[in-house]
C-alpha cells in the first residue's frame, strides 16, 4: 500500500483510543455532515442525507401499511397554545427556542419554535373532529424540530434534528393503546430488519416517559462503546390533551366523550446509531439495506487493457443497476488502493474489482466490506451471486450486533455488583427493581445509570430483589448509562 494510502487510513481516530474522536471522525470523513455556524447545528451532506431519505422511505412504507397519512404542521407555535398543557411544556421549557419580533415590530405574542408538535396538532384536532365516524385520525409528520440542547453530538443530539412524529386519535382507550404498542413493532421491526440493530423493547418508568403521556414505550439498542441509545419512542397519550384541549366527539350513543390520543417518532440519531453499532476502526459499515451505494465497481486498468476494462466495468454497472443501487468509480486521478481505502470508509457493503486476468477469466472479484473477504465469481449469472452476498452481509451484521448485545447484557444481584459491573464492563445491567422513583433516582444520582426500559417480556420478578433497597422486586428492567 502507498505512503498516502496509509495516511489516508489514519484520519480516523481509532475507537479503542477514543470512541467519541472516532465517531466524529467518521462522520467527516466518510462525507456524512460538517459543522454550521450556529451552535449544535450540522448541515447533512448528500451522502448522509441519502442514509436518512433511505430510513424515510422504509419507515413511511411500512407506516401506509398500518392505515397512516402524512400531511404537515406548522413549525410556529403561539404561546397560548404550547403553554396549555403544563407538564408537557414544563418538559421542554428550558430548551424551547422563540421569536418575539419581526423586522423592527415585536409580535404580540411569542411563538416557539416547535420542539414538538402535539399542541399545535391537537389544537387542529379540535376542529376538526366532530363525530365518532371522524375516528380514528392517524397522521404522521416528517419535518424538522428545535431544541436549544446544552450539550449537542452530531446526529445524535442536535440544535434543529430531522424527524418523523405521529400523532392519532381514537375513540376509545383500546383502541390508542394498539395504536401505541402497534407502532413501536414498527419501530422493532425496521430497526432490526432495515438497519441490522437488535434492540430491547419495552415501557419507561414514571420518571422517564414522555412528559404528558400516560405511558411510554422504547426500543434500546446498544452502542459499540457499552453505552445505550433510545432509537425510537411511542407514547399513549391518554386523554390528557384532549381534555386540555377539548377534543371531543359525539359517540354512537348520542354522548360527547373525549378522544384517545397516541404519538410516536423516530429521528436522524438513527444514523448516529448506524455509525455506533456497526463501525469500524476504517469507517463506515453499512447494511445493505439502508446503504446508498450497495455495490461500488472499481476498474483496475493497465496501458493495454484500458478501453476494455472500462467497457465492461459500464456494462456491470448498467446491467447490476436495475436491480441494486451501483456506483462505477471510474476517476483517473486516483489510484486503485486509494479507491479501495475511499469506500471502505464509506461503508459501501461490497466492492467489484474488475482488471485486465478477471475480464479474461470472465470473472471479477467481490470484497465485502464487513469481513474483507474476497471472492472470485463469474460474471455469468452475477446479479443472483451479488444478491447472495448482500443478503449474507445483512444478516451477518445483524448477528454481530446482537452476539455483542448478548455478551454485554449482564444479570446482577446486588447494588455493590451492579456498579462494579457498570465501571469495569459495559452494556445493559439487568436487575430487579422495586418500582419506587426514590430508588430509581438515587441509583441514577450516584452511578449515571438510569432504567433504559421495564422489557415487554421477562420482566416479571422471580425471587428477586430491588438493586438498591433490598425490597421484594416489582420488576426485572434494564439499566445502562446512556447517550
Amino acid at each position: 500500500m502507498a505512503k498516502e494510502e496509509k495516511e489516508f487510513v489514519k484520519e480516523i481516530t481509532p475507537r479503542s483510543q477514543d470512541f467519541s474522536q472516532w465517531y466524529v471522525d467518521v462522520i467527516l470523513k466518510a462525507d456524512l455532515a460538517d459543522y454550521a455556524p450556529v451552535r449544535g447545528s450540522i448541515v447533512m451532506k448528500p451522502y448522509g442525507y441519502a442514509i436518512w431519505e433511505s430510513i424515510q422511505a422504509e419507515l413511511d412504507r411500512r407506516f401506509k401499511a398500518t392505515g397512516v397519512q402524512n400531511a404537515y404542521f406548522p413549525m410556529f407555535i403561539p404561546e397560548s397554545i404550547l403553554s396549555k398543557e403544563a407538564e408537557h411544556i414544563e418538559g421542554f421549557a428550558p430548551e424551547v427556542p422563540w421569536v418575539t419580533e419581526v423586522g423592527k415590530e415585536k409580535l404580540p405574542e411569542r411563538l416557539a419554535i416547535r420542539p414538538t408538535s402535539e399542541t399545535i396538532i391537537h389544537y387542529m384536532y379540535s376542529q376538526w373532529i366532530q363525530s365518532w365516524r371522524d375516528l380514528p385520525v392517524v397522521l404522521n409528520q416528517w419535518c424538522s424540530v428545535v431544541r436549544w440542547e446544552k450539550a449537542t453530538r452530531p446526529f445524535l443530539r442536535t440544535t434543529e434534528f430531522l424527524w418523523q412524529e405521529g400523532h392519532t386519535a381514537h375513540r376509545t382507550e383500546e383502541e390508542a393503546e394498539a395504536r401505541t404498542l402497534q407502532m413501536l413493532e414498527v419501530y422493532r421491526s425496521f430497526v432490526q430488519e432495515h438497519l441490522a440493530i437488535p434492540v430491547i423493547p419495552g415501557r419507561k418508568t414514571e420518571t422517564e416517559k414522555f412528559a404528558g403521556a400516560v405511558r411510554t414505550y422504547s426500543i434500546e439498542a446498544l452502542m459499540g462503546d457499552g453505552k445505550a441509545l433510545q432509537a425510537a419512542t411511542s407514547h399513549n397519550l391518554g386523554q390528557g390533551f384532549a381534555r386540555v384541549f377539548d377534543i371531543t366527539f359525539l359517540d354512537s350513543d348520542g354522548q360527547l366523550k373525549h378522544v384517545w390520543q397516541t404519538s410516536w417518532g423516530a429521528s436522524h440519531r438513527l444514523i448516529g446509531a448506524l455509525i455506533m453499532v456497526h463501525g469500524d476502526d476504517r469507517g463506515l459499515v453499512l447494511p445493505p439495506r439502508v446503504a446508498p451505494i450497495q455495490v461500488v465497481i472499481v476498474p483496475i486498468t493497465t496501458k493495454k487493457a484500458k478501453d476494455e476494462v472500462l467497457e465492461r466495468a459500464r456494462q456491470l454497472a448498467q446491467d447490476l443497476g436495475k436491480r441494486f443501487r451501483v456506483k462505477l468509480d471510474d476517476r483517473e486521478e486516483q489510484s486503485p488502493g486509494w479507491k479501495f481505502n475511499d469506500w471502505e470508509m464509506r461503508g459501501v457493503p461490497l466492492r467489484l474489482e474488475l482488471g485486465p486476468r478477471d475480464l479474461a477469466a470472465n470473472e471479477v472479484v467481490l470484497v465485502r466490506r464487513d469481513s474483507g473477504e474476497k471472492i472470485s465469481v463469474s460474471q455469468t449469472g452475477l446479479l443472483d451471486v451479488v444478491a447472495e452476498v448482500l443478503e449474507s452481509v445483512q444478516e451477518s451484521l445483524f448477528l454481530k450486533a446482537k452476539r455483542f448485545l448478548e455478551e454485554n447484557t449482564r444479570s446482577v444481584s446486588s447494588y455493590d455488583e451492579f456498579k462494579r459491573v457498570l465501571e469495569e464492563r459495559r452494556g445493559f445491567i439487568r436487575a430487579g427493581w422495586c418500582g419506587e422513583s426514590t430508588c430509581e433516582r438515587a441509583i441514577k444520582e450516584e452511578t449515571g445509570a438510569t432504567i433504559r426500559n421495564i422489557p415487554l417480556e421477562g420482566s416479571e420478578p422471580h425471587g428477586e430483589t430491588c438493586l438498591h433497597c433490598g425490597q421484594p422486586a416489582r420488576h426485572v428492567v434494564y439499566f445502562a448509562r446512556a447517550y
